[in-house]
């Protein structure tokens, strides 16, 4: 499924009580009071004499009541039309002050996060980072392959509702000096619009910082920060803004003071298929642009190019990256500049990330949760930046056949490995979880037919009867009506395939729509409401795109049409004629 049938998916799924009322999301309550009182009488237990047909009216007529309680209940409708039954179920309630829907929008939201931080109270989340050197050019020479590695780690834990505390500490090893450092950092959330952070660093850099961050408006946040280093005294002061500047957009402003003061204004973009960023960034050493653009091919994989220029690089790097399972991920960039040819391999693993760069450690990254402390001279610590990659220097010199080789060498192996061996695999291995999930939902797809034909058994009479007074009168009456896989019944009605075989794939309901026919010969689905809700209908491919399928007779006349399963049918229609 993609991506914009997700959203549509995302956007209906709370609509279910609608179909089984036969109602539109948009109806009047007078309009859902109708719609219950005409099933209330369909499905009422006292109508039938046999305990079977009891039992089955006694179980529908129950979901009958249910959606009407929810529906004809203000509140718990706007509840359920935002967060469905799982925001029901959930136990969310409204104080009898909030009137407007955006108030009872606010505070659902309220106690949603509520429940979230609740859920992560004393909860532990663990990352790691792991950075190891190794330097190609060097081993040419006959020297040793590794020449560094980093390692950090952080663990952060949640002591209240409001409070976080993360400690974190790192090692680092490059040639015959090392080093490391030990840090702690305490969150707290002064507000729903403010956060305060204090941080202490011993080892490598000593320092004490401080730092707030507010949500001036819905769309601009504001933050400031101090830092003082215990070993020389001196003090850096940051400050930042950011600006969101459409619903996909944002743009912010950085100024830093302090032994290497810079002003930066960047800008970030992100939708469904793309992302880019740039920013311009002068201090009073050094300036520079960059920029970066990615593509993402699909759910697993993308495509990145990035370009920077100032007065310390000059390099293009392009590359991409492939997620190999839920939780991991490998990405590997190619880079030629001023400063020679690069190469970066990355790997991610939940929380936790390798990388092994060929090359010489220029500098180390640590990581410690919205910090980096870079193992450096001279460079501010307390800063928010989002690249923590080592640069993997490949050769000093801007070769021709080393340039060549480092782009084209691993881009062909790549290709062949996912044709010949990532793409086979992964197809395998999706064929094998479609078959494990089909037969996880065969025994529900199963018992939801059962319960789907029993219902279709309280509605036969008066379905038929309904046929009968549109057959006399030359109206509408439904001839065959399939849900579910309508491609495949199609498919196989063609090779005259057996019917056994579509049992899976579809459902017959042809009784509850000739049900759904009104007096005056019309029968409307509408939009925007899964038909699986349908009383007597059930979703007998779930996971699968569905369609409904009708043949229909008007005025001595076929018809045919075929419908997704969230778009609107009306019947009668001269369009649909053989």
């Amino acid at each position: 499924m993609n991506n914009e049938e997700d959203k549509k998916q995302d956007a209906t799924q709370n609509r279910q009580l609608y179909a089984l009322l036969h109602i539109s999301p948009e109806a009047s309550d007078e309009e859902i009071r109708k719609a219950y009182r005409q099933f209330a009488q369909i499905y009422h237990p006292d109508k039938y004499q046999s305990n079977e047909m009891k039992e089955i009216a006694t179980e529908n007529f129950q979901r009958i009541c249910e959606a009407y309680e929810i529906l004809s209940d203000e509140k718990k409708r706007m509840i359920y039309d935002i967060y469905g039954m799982e925001g029901l179920n959930a136990g969310m309630e409204l104080g009898t002050k909030l009137n407007k829907a955006d108030e009872i929008k606010e505070e659902i939201e309220r106690l949603k996060r509520l429940k979230e931080q609740e859920k992560m109270l004393n909860h532990v989340q663990p990352s790691a980072s792991l950075f190891a050197n190794l330097s190609l050019p060097e081993f040419l020479h006959g020297n040793g392959i590794m020449k560094g590695m980093a390692i950090a780690s952080e663990l952060p834990t949640q002591v209240s509702k409001r409070t976080t505390i993360a400690i974190g500490g790192n090692l680092a090893v490059n040639g015959d000096s090392g080093g490391g450092s030990a840090t702690v950092v305490l969150r707290h959330q002064v507000s729903s619009v403010s956060s305060v952070e204090f941080m202490a660093s011993a080892g490598l850099q000593a320092l004490l910082g401080a730092q707030m961050t507010r949500h001036l408006s819905r769309h601009s946040t504001a933050t400031s920060g101090v830092a003082i280093s215990l070993r020389d005294g001196s003090i850096n002061l940051s400050n930042a803004w950011t600006r969101q500047l459409s619903e996909a957009s944002r743009g912010n402003i950085q100024l830093n003071l302090g032994v290497e003061s810079f002003i930066s204004v960047g800008w970030q973009q992100k939708n469904q298929k793309t992302s880019a960023a740039g920013e311009l960034k002068f201090g009073t050493s050094s300036f520079g642009a960059s920029a970066h653009y990615t593509r993402r091919f699909s759910k697993k994989s993308h495509g990145r190019i990035g370009a920077r220029v100032g007065s310390t690089a000059l390099d293009l790097e392009i590359g991409g990256g492939r997620k190999v399972s839920d939780f991991s991920s490998i990405r590997m960039l190619y880079s030629i500049g001023i400063q020679g040819i690069f190469w970066k391999f990355e790997f991610h693993r939940g929380g936790q990330k390798i990388i092994v760069p060929l090359g010489l450690l220029k500098k180390v990254v640590l990581n410690t949760g919205n910090y980096n402390l870079v193992a450096q001279p001279n460079l501010p610590l307390f800063t928010h930046a989002i690249h923590d990659m080592i640069v993997i220097l490949l050769s000093r010199q801007l070769d021709v056949t080393i340039a060549t080789g480092a782009l084209l060498v691993p881009t062909s192996l790549y290709f062949l490995l996912k044709i010949f061996v990532v793409k086979p695999f992964y197809l395998k291995r999706e064929k094998q979880k479609a078959l494990e999930k089909m037969e996880k939902s065969s025994a529900q797809v199963q018992e939801a037919r059962a319960a789907a034909e029993k219902s279709q058994q309280l509605l036969l009479n008066v379905a038929n009867r309904k046929r009968n007074k549109q057959l006399e009168t030359d109206g509408l009456v439904i001839m065959k009506a399939v849900y579910g896989n309508v491609k495949a019944y199609k498919k196989r009605s063609e090779s005259g395939q057996e019917e056994d075989e579509l049992a899976s794939q579809v459902l017959d309901v042809t009784i509850p729509l000739n049900f759904l026919v009104s007096d005056s010969g019309s029968l409307k689905l509408h939009e925007g409401v899964k038909k699986s809700g349908i009383m007597g209908f059930c979703d007998p491919c779930p996971g699968e795109a569905k369609q409904l399928y009708v043949e229909y007779d008007y005025g001595s006349h076929r018809y045919s049409v075929s419908v997704d399963d969230y778009e609107e049918l009306v019947i009668p229609q001269e369009k649909h004629r053989h």
